[in-house]
This record gives C-alpha cells, structure tokens and sequence, in this order.
C-alpha cells in the first residue's frame, strides 16, 4: 500500500521541466556576464538591452502592486514569469509541458501560498493570528477552510487551462490525421496522415501556446502580487522597518 506511495517516478514532463530551469539558468548566466562586460557609458544592446527592459517591467509591475516595502519582489516574479511562460511554449519543441503535470502548477500556487502567510506573518506580528477568528471566534473553522483559497484557485487555473489546451490539440490531431489518411488513402501509410494536421495545428499551437500562454503567466504573476501586497498594512512605517533590518 505504501510503496506506491512513496513511488518517485521521473515524468516526461518533470524532465521538461528540468530543462526549462536550464534554460533560465544559462540566460541569466549570459546577462550577467553581458552586464560586467558592458560599458556603462554606452547603452546596452542586444540581449542586454532585452534583460534591462524586463527587469524595469517588473520592478515597476511590483512596485504598483505590492509596494517598496519588498524591494526584491520584482526579481522574484520576473523568474516566475519567465519560468511560467517558457513551460507554456515549451510544447512546441514536441516535448511534453510542464504546466500540464499537476505537481508543476501546485508547486508555484504552493510558493504563492506560503509567501501570503510569510508575508502576513512578517507585518502584522502576532496579529498575523487574528485573521482566523474574525469577524468573531465562532467563524474560526470557515476561516481556517477559506485560507485554502488562493492555492486551490491558482494550481487548478493553472493546470486546467494547460490541460484543456493539451486535451484540444490531442483531438484535433488524431482527427486530423484520421481525415487525412481516409481521403489520401493512396498515399503510403503514415505518409497520408500528415497532409491536413499542419496548418490548423499550426494555428491551435500558436493560440494555446503562445497566447493563452502569455495570458495564463500574467494572471499568475496578477494574482500572487494582489495576494501578497494585501498582506501589507497600508500604514507600515518604512523607517522603522529599515531601522529593524540593521538591529
């Protein structure tokens, strides 16, 4: 009974996304040496020029939304998105994605989850506590169920829109090649299969993948810092947190 349980099975899709991390990795590698290596009289360029962009995007997407009270935020949701994003566009290689296994979307709506309590927590102290019993103790096991929410609505968002998008495509291609082989029968087989999957996978490919795709990673990275910033008083003194830092 539970040696199944404590199966670890390496997935198509964990593999992916191994690679994806990779990916992020050598990139973040090769800015950094492009950064060291740049003049900084002259203006950037190329894929340093991309990367100084981004980092302004996000910085700015966090400072609207969370505030200045979590400096580093920005570079955290940038890694996020570019995780996110290049999972999603990670299918048209032919390998499996990883948003389209569980354990990939409940991973990061998990981060989100930990990081709105971690961040409630840092704030409020032990008022962090108080949220569970309002608007009186009585309310305690509904709070208690309620606090779930941001996780469950963040993984099943995730992996449902990647599912469903798998799920089309699977369809439309055996259809297709099914339609195929029957009308150019007198092709060889195999060969008859491919005439009509191209162009209209093509299409459902780039929707799926690449736009749904953007979509699905910005609402993501909306969300967690909606979630997160409400999590800091709005009369949180700046001062005294720095002056907290350094004691």
């Amino acid at each position: 009974m539970f040696d199944n349980f404590f199966t670890f099975e390496i997935t198509g899709e964990l593999i992916s996304s191994l690679i994806v991390i990779f990916i992020i990795m050598v990139l973040s590698l090769i800015v950094g040496i492009l950064a060291a290596r740049q003049n900084p009289l002259k203006k950037p360029k190329g894929l340093l020029l991309v990367a100084e962009c981004g980092v302004k995007f996000f910085d700015d997407f966090s400072r609207d939304l969370v505030g200045t009270t979590l400096p580093n935020f920005g570079g955290f949701i940038m890694g996020v998105a570019l995780y996110l994003f290049i999972s999603f566009i990670f299918g048209l290689t032919g390998l499996p994605s990883p948003v389209t296994y569980m354990a990939i979307p409940l991973s990061l709506g998990l981060t989100t989850f930990l990081l709105i309590h971690y961040t409630s927590a840092r704030f409020t102290k032990w008022a962090y506590f108080k949220r569970y019993i309002d608007p009186i103790p009585i309310f305690l096991p509904i709070n208690l169920i309620s606090m779930w929410a941001p996780l469950l609505s963040l993984t099943l968002r995730l992996f449902g829109n990647a599912i469903a998008g798998w799920a089309l495509l699977t369809i439309v291609e055996s259809a297709l090649r099914d339609l195929s082989a029957m009308i150019f029968s007198f092709a060889p087989n195999g060969l008859n299969e491919v005439f009509l999957a191209p162009i209209p996978l093509a299409v459902l490919h780039a929707y799926f993948d690449i736009f749904s795709g953007l979509i699905q990673t910005f609402v993501f990275i909306l969300l967690t810092s909606i979630f997160i910033g409400q999590e800091i008083p709005e009369d949180i003194d700046l001062n005294t947190l720095g002056r907290r830092k350094k004691a």
